[in-house]
């Protein structure tokens, strides 16, 4: 049976005297580790090209840190799990009661007792991220936690900072436009600088690798869950800005993670929910979805992420991509030639539990070639299902070491067997400082894409059109962001010398709000309408269409996906953002103002509507003043 027993954190300081770091007492020795690791992490520093061979001195500094490792410490170090509360050891008593719901333990610290994991996975709704000091606690407490315990490994500390639509820590850290808005960038600079940022602010708050960048090529306009968190439709462009973004994260010394291998851009399916299939030859897989993961090999990627989607072309059992050997040990580590971390994508969705149970997942993921199993449903099934795994023989302790080596490989290169700490100061100059906005700033006014401007509509003029009626869809801003999107662009536009209103219709208005908001456009010079996945039957289109009726000058904002446009065919001002955080909707609205030039160009081709066959608008589009 497993340990039991809990560890302690008793030190919840932020220091004092000349110590800067978020704490300064009851700090565990970390000797017996440093004299196993002398020289490892400077030797392992990450390579700006793809990933150096270990060092066989090095590999045999961790084997013996292996080899000291009881069974059920190795079966642990192969989990990230997740866990709630704001704190390593005194969460809040909700938090403490659904640890106990979930996982069986009060906090951080038991878990990390308990199950000796080796990651933990921070989540907003998990309460872990309130502010960038008490993350940074957290972290600590969490690594103070797992060095406390008797051959105690720091541990990796990962979260899901995609930016754009997917984001865990929101203000006052810095929030960059998503993947498809730097794909209308078409900057490396850029991505390399997002990386690099976002990497140093993690880093200050004790987490050491970032579950992105989004390597899948989106070519289904449909896609319900990858779609703008995408960088595009071609692949070498995706590959590009993939590659960019890993050296950015990595050379701040934050794991990145590329995901979701094979290729998860060409479904209709929400792998949350469903178990999506692709239908791709393995000819096309090779000419498209796998061109940014070779990129991000060759650009030295620390983790890989699989995706719970059924491949025939790849694999024909119907298994899923995480649990097939042949795609992860065959493909990614036989012909794309990957020693890196695999890390599974949730084990809590769907599109891996739906043909074998809790129990089984694990063990398959592993055998498959798997090295990090991430937030089962169950940590107690899934642990104890390995562990039964190899005291029955049907997996050897071999094969853990094989992937516990690569997880040590990876925390020597991001420094964690040195110091995994962090420091007040560090979190205070790094986290959300003026110059990091302003380069969010800088770079969300070149992702602005301009797709239609019949007759001069933008930009707008303050003297000729000084009162700005904006309206449209209001859905839940992205972590951390103001929200929401109407009132964002309204005072934007305010700060710009016009005087905005704000008029939230929803991404399905009534008939009754569609009057009301034609009604407040009569009183206004001009509208700004926010779309959101406008679809043929969505009554936003009765209510763009109204409003251009009503005769005033109306300039559509897609703040979402840029195949609104193909649905509103009598917009004669139109404008893509990619996702509804703050930063990117600012931007806009300087656009809007004409206080910047729109420079962004589709990244993903536009269909038409009434034929799916034919191209409405080319990747490239974009116009500008």
């Amino acid at each position: 049976m497993h340990d039991t027993s809990t560890g302690s954190d008793t030190d919840t300081g932020s220091g004092t005297g000349s110590d800067t770091r978020t704490g300064s007492t009851a700090r565990p020795s970390r000797r017996a580790v440093l004299a196993a690791t002398a020289g490892l992490t400077a030797a392992l520093t990450v390579p700006t090209t793809a990933q150096a061979a270990p060092d066989a001195a090095d590999d045999r500094r961790l084997r013996a840190l292996i080899s000291r490792m009881t069974l059920q410490e190795k079966v642990g170090q192969l989990f990230v799990m997740r866990v709630y509360g704001h704190s390593a050891t005194a969460p809040d008593q909700a938090d403490i009661d659904a640890n106990l719901k979930e996982i069986g333990v009060r906090t951080a610290a038991e878990l990390i007792a308990k199950y000796r994991v080796g990651g933990i996975i921070y989540f907003t709704w998990a309460h872990n991220t309130r502010d960038p000091h008490q993350i940074a606690e957290l972290s600590d407490g969490i690594q103070r936690a797992a060095l406390d315990q008797p051959r105690g490994l720091p541990v990796l500390i990962a979260t899901d900072q995609e930016h754009g639509a997917v984001c865990r820590i929101g203000k006052p850290a810095t929030l960059f436009p998503g993947a498809m808005a730097i794909g209308a960038g078409r900057s490396r600079s850029d991505a390399r600088t997002l990386g690099r940022i976002s990497g140093a602010e993690l880093r200050a708050m004790g987490i050491n690798q970032d579950y992105a960048p989004d390597a899948d090529v989106n070519v289904n306009p449909a896609n319900p869950v990858i779609g703008v968190r995408s960088f595009g439709a071609d692949p070498d462009a995706v590959a590009a800005l993939v590659a960019a973004e890993v050296k950015g994260y990595q050379a701040a010394g934050v794991a990145a993670t590329a995901k979701h291998f094979p290729g998860h851009g060409d479904t209709a399916v929400d792998s949350h929910y469903g178990f999506p299939v692709i239908t791709h030859s393995r000819e096309l897989w090779e000419e498209l979805d796998a061109v940014p993961f070779r990129a991000a090999i060759a650009a030295g990627i620390d983790s890989i992420m699989t995706a719970h989607i059924q491949f025939p072309a790849l694999d024909g059992s119907g298994d899923p991509a995480t649990l097939s050997r042949p795609i992860l040990t065959g493909i990614l580590r036989g012909e794309l030639g990957y020693d890196g971390v695999v890390i599974t994508d949730s084990l809590g969705m769907q599109g891996v539990r739906s043909k074998y149970g809790d129990d089984r997942v694990p063990v398959l993921a592993l055998k498959a070639g798997v090295d990090q199993l991430l937030n089962p449903p169950s940590l107690d099934v899934a642990w104890n299902a390995v562990l039964k795994a190899v005291r029955d023989g049907e997996l050897t302790e071999a094969r853990l070491d094989e992937s516990i080596l690569r997880i040590l490989r990876l925390k020597a290169r991001r420094g964690l067997l040195d110091d995994p700490y962090t420091r007040r100061l560090g979190v205070d100059r790094t986290v959300g400082t003026r110059s990091h906005l302003a380069a969010a700033d800088r770079i969300a006014e070149r992702t602005t894409t301009l797709l239609v401007n019949e007759g001069g509509t933008l930009p707008f003029d303050r003297r000729r059109e000084p009162r700005v009626l904006v309206l449209g869809a209001d859905p839940a801003s992205p972590s951390g962001t103001t929200g929401p999107p109407t009132g964002v662009l309204a005072a934007a536009l305010t700060g710009l010398g016009f005087t905005a209103t704000a008029l939230s219709t929803g991404t399905a208005p009534s008939a009754a709000t569609v009057d009301k908001a034609v009604a407040a456009a009569r009183d206004a010079d001009a509208v700004v309408v926010a779309t959101y996945n406008v679809t043929a039957d969505s009554s936003q289109r009765t209510l763009v269409e109204r409003l251009l009726a009503a005769g005033g000058p109306v300039a559509v904002v897609a703040i979402r996906n840029p195949y609104d446009i193909a649905h509103l065919p009598s917009a004669r001002a139109a404008l893509a953002t990619y996702c509804w955080t703050d930063v990117e909707l600012r931007a806009a609205a300087r656009v809007i103002a004409g206080r910047v030039a729109p420079r962004g160009r589709l990244p993903v081709p536009v269909q038409r509507a009434d034929d799916p066959a034919r191209v409405l608008y080319p990747i490239g589009h974009g116009l500008t003043y």
